[in-house]
């Protein structure tokens, strides 16, 4: 069984480059009925990620340039500074957020390239067309992120 996964992920990977262009518009992967991550799929998937990823680049981008074009902490008035400073680094925090977000995209990517991507880190099992619709940095299959919540809820309740 892992021989085959691993056959078919090699196979897919030798072939989501040529068959890229049938990609189309209106392309569905919940609706796909051909093999799981399959080439097109898998282009549908990275075209998903690169876009957000671009998308968070561009607002990362002009919050920097808001930044350095605003005046606003050097305001006289201490409430109004101190509304400006608290605003500046909420959105410092969100960029750190996003920065993090773009790291678990380009580890995405790379499983894509690899062959990997669509796959439970931890069981093998695949994730899962629909959560990756909704998450698609996801790394972990609904049960083992249920069960790595669930062993984190413990421990810290410890």
């Amino acid at each position: 069984m892992a021989q085959a996964k691993k056959t078919a992920k090699k196979t897919t990977k030798k072939t989501a480059k040529k068959t890229a262009k049938t990609l189309t518009a209106d392309y569905d992967p919940l609706k796909d009925k051909g093999e799981y991550m399959g080439p097109v799929m898998l282009e549908f998937f990275r075209e998903e990620l690169n876009k957000w990823k671009r998308d968070l680049i561009r607002e990362s981008s002009e919050t920097i340039q808001n930044t350095l074009q605003e005046t606003e902490l050097q305001k006289p008035d201490l409430a109004d500074r101190a509304s400006a400073e608290t605003d500046h680094a909420l959105e410092l925090r969100t960029r750190d957020r996003e920065r993090k977000l773009i790291n678990k995209i380009n580890s995405a990517l790379r499983r894509i390239d690899e062959g990997e991507y669509g796959y439970c880190e931890e069981t093998g099992d695949e994730i899962g067309v629909a959560r990756l619709i909704a998450r698609p940095v996801a790394t972990l299959s609904l049960e083992a992120q249920e069960r790595h919540e669930r062993n984190e809820k413990i421990h810290r309740e410890d």
